[in-house]
């Protein structure tokens, strides 16, 4: 009888502790699942390290409500310039890592400041987690309509082997500034970069007449080209743009290429759960391609080009070794 009632004792102390077992594990589904569902539930900010009216600014706000759609919560564009984009880096470096604070970085722009020798820095590519690219964009080289001097790049590169041209620039060894540099090692000229904190800044110095040559992005310059304020003259791509279809690539005007793009991505600081991550990604991929996002992308005449999170962070991987190549040509 003992052994009888010690038997069913122990069964009883099995099957108790498998169901507990059970409600346990469903707990903590239930909650990983609540966890997951719970998220965003409160507005999100992007951080855009440079100025309104830029090209992150421009196509980070067209994004917007596309992501709005997508999370379902407002989505904030917090412009935080300074630094040639440092400032805004940094800050999105050292946000809390909740998943409500993410923000767009610029390469070469980033990766040229992670090489530069002379900067202090306090981030590296390690202090983020990558959500996943929204835009690549080729440069391009414009001047002024009523510029007596030159009206397509040929006659402005002969005019700029004899004589110093200004051209703008918005960070040492970022995409404009390295385009005057590989022109200057390519061709031979005498192009100057003057800096400025902000595409906004630069586009108002050239179309003042204070800068000889606009170096920009085609997304940046396209508008201006539409509206005639300024005259592209050649793109620093391997293809003509389809933005820009009569304007020639630098080998096209007859010179050897120069390449030089430009990307723009979504990253949180890091240490945000993983979950998070997952549907941040989800958001972004899902919002910039459908194709009401692609159509206002085009005609800000910039290309949608959508990364996922691994492989933005090898692009941006290989620009830093790409800059690294170029130290020499920097002074560096």
């Amino acid at each position: 009888m003992k052994k009888l009632i010690s038997i069913i004792f122990m069964a009883v102390l099995v099957f108790g502790v498998m169901d507990g077992c059970s409600s346990t594990q469903e707990a903590n589904s239930n909650s990983s699942s609540d966890k997951k569902a719970n998220f965003p539930t409160k507005p999100i900010s992007i951080i855009v390290a440079y100025d309104a009216g830029g090209g992150t600014d421009t196509t980070a706000r067209t994004l917007q409500p596309f992501l709005e759609d997508e999370l379902g919560v407002p989505v904030n564009i917090m412009n935080k310039p300074g630094g040639s984009g440092w400032v805004g880096w940094t800050e999105i470096a050292n946000s809390k890592p909740d998943g409500y604070t993410i923000g767009f970085l610029n390469s070469p722009n980033l990766a040229s400041g992670l090489v530069n020798p002379t900067m202090e820095k306090q981030i590296d590519l390690d202090k983020f987690e990558y959500i996943g690219n929204h835009v690549t964009d080729p440069g391009v080289v414009a001047i002024r309509v009523d510029d007596e001097r030159f009206s397509n790049f040929k006659e402005l590169v002969e005019y700029a082997k004899k004589n110093e041209v200004t051209t703008t620039a918005t960070g040492v060894a970022g995409d404009d500034h390295l385009v005057t540099l590989k022109l200057n090692e390519a061709l031979g000229t005498k192009f100057r970069d003057i800096q400025f904190d902000g595409t906004a800044k630069s586009r108002a110095a050239f179309l003042g007449g204070h800068v000889d040559v606009l170096i920009s992005s085609v997304g940046e310059a396209y508008p201006m080209h539409q509206e005639k304020q300024l005259k592209a003259v050649a793109v620093t791509a391997e293809e003509k743009s389809p933005f820009l279809p009569d304007v020639p690539t630098v080998a096209e005007a007859g010179f050897d290429p120069v390449i030089s793009q430009s990307t723009r991505g979504l990253v949180a600081p890091v240490g945000v759960d993983q979950e998070k991550i997952d549907i941040l990604q989800k958001a972004l991929k899902n919002a910039a391609q459908t194709a009401e996002h692609e159509e206002k992308m085009k005609e800000l005449g910039t290309q949608a080009h959508y990364v996922n999170g691994e492989e933005y962070r090898k692009l941006l991987e290989q620009d830093k070794k790409d800059i690294e190549g170029l130290k020499e040509l920097l002074g560096w």
